[in-house]
């Protein structure tokens, strides 16, 4: 059977495209099937949507050729102080504070807007001789036969490849069309995001706040703005979604407090109910998932598309040294290779953000002071700080070739 590509990627988000580009690095053709008009991943407009990149994925993003249009816009993230304490009474004295001088390969990471990660991605696909992208377009169907994947679009086309990957986020179709299962598990609360501007300089320096209700991410863009990602019991955060911009940082600025002087809302505001969803597998007969499709974790360490990435780097790396072997990439062979090199990590950050969010989204007395203790234990630390913080910037365990910065 003559095949339309090597391999089909359903979502034309962040994963899918960068997954094509690191296909394509190895000679692996793709297609991405994308629901999404072209012109609203083009939307220049700042819609509040940032990333705090770990340096694992700005090496990834460098690897690819991609980092340098994304570079001027990008802020390093070159402190993270994290703190425990209520709204309206200011943070604990105890806290944990990563520097990131005491690694030596640079920032943890950098916040980069989506609107900038997600145009650099389209264009560089749009030169890439290998992957071609269709937009908009919904896959309707898919099958396995004879050793061939097969979708079907919305408008009636059928294309054939090797092996379907799903990069289409937490309610992935894909994995419902291979008879993969997920487990859903809701936090009962929701995230609400939005950007400020604010008086005084940030620094560089990015915010953990933890508060009863869940946590308050301050984190640095360019310029004097900031990436807000406030978390609230779900009942109350659908009151807040509702006010006026006013109402809204008169809500904020107790939590925030005035270490960054006057604030301001810039660009949309949103929300998202948070929950947990995991995959059973990550593979399926001729089908694999990376990104949310295969974990939607708490955003609570920032870790969503990093890890999406870090699924993107195995993926490519493990399919093209198959094909390098002459082995058939679609084979359950080489896919399972992908699923036991990424279940471990998946499995680890599943269950270290739901203990951090358990024990610190809450306002029990005995917890708060455990908790305040073990950041200042931590903190008087060298080497558990050097080690966390080499975790968050991705620089541990089994790393990708990609995330390494270097070639597969």
């Amino acid at each position: 059977m003559k095949t339309d590509t090597d391999v089909i990627i359903v979502g034309g988000g962040l994963n899918g495209p960068a997954l094509a580009l690191a296909l394509a690095s190895g000679g692996i053709r793709s297609i991405i099937i994308d629901a999404m008009p072209r012109e609203v991943h083009d939307d220049p407009d700042f819609d509040g949507r940032s990333y705090a990149l770990s340096l694992s994925s700005v090496n990834m993003l460098k690897a690819l050729g991609i980092w340098p249009d994304i570079a001027e816009k990008a802020q390093p993230m070159l402190d993270i102080v994290v703190t425990d304490g209520k709204a309206g009474e200011g943070a604990s004295p105890l806290h944990l504070h990563f520097d990131h001088r005491e690694i030596e390969e640079g920032p943890m990471g950098h916040m980069v807007e989506d609107r900038y990660l997600r145009h650099a991605l389209l264009t560089t696909i749009d030169t890439a001789p290998l992957v071609e992208h269709i937009a908009p377009q919904m896959v309707t169907g898919q099958s396995v036969t004879d050793g061939f994947a097969s979708v079907t679009l919305q408008d009636g086309r059928e294309l054939s490849a090797r092996l379907i990957v799903g990069c289409d986020g937490r309610k992935s179709q894909t994995a419902v069309r291979a008879g993969i299962q997920r487990t859903r598990k809701p936090y009962h609360q929701t995230g609400l995001v939005c950007a400020i501007t604010h008086e005084k300089p940030h620094n560089g320096v990015a915010h953990q706040f933890f508060m009863p209700p869940g946590p308050l991410a301050i984190l640095p863009l360019p310029g004097n703005r900031s990436s807000i990602v406030w978390t609230e019991t779900t009942e109350r955060a659908e009151t807040i979604a509702t006010m006026s911009d006013e109402d809204y940082l008169d809500e904020l600025r107790p939590r925030f407090g005035d270490f960054l002087g006057e604030i301001t809302l810039t660009g949309k505001r949103f929300s998202y109910p948070l929950d947990l969803t995991l995959a059973h597998s990550f593979t399926a007969d001729r089908v694999a998932l990376a990104g949310d499709a295969a974990h939607g974790v708490h955003y609570i360490a920032g870790q969503g598309l990093n890890l999406g990435l870090r699924d993107v780097a195995a993926l490519a790396e493990v399919l093209i040294k198959a094909a390098r072997r002459g082995e058939d990439i679609g084979s359950s062979i080489v896919l399972d290779t992908y699923a036991q090199w990424r279940r471990l990590d998946t499995t680890l950050l599943v269950a270290s953000t739901n203990t951090v969010n358990r024990v610190f989204s809450n306002d029990n007395p005995l917890l708060r002071l455990g908790r305040d203790l073990g950041l200042a234990a931590i903190n008087a630390l060298p080497k558990a700080r050097r080690t966390l913080i080499r975790e968050a910037a991705g620089l541990t365990g089994d790393v990708p070739k990609l995330m390494q910065g270097r070639q597969i």
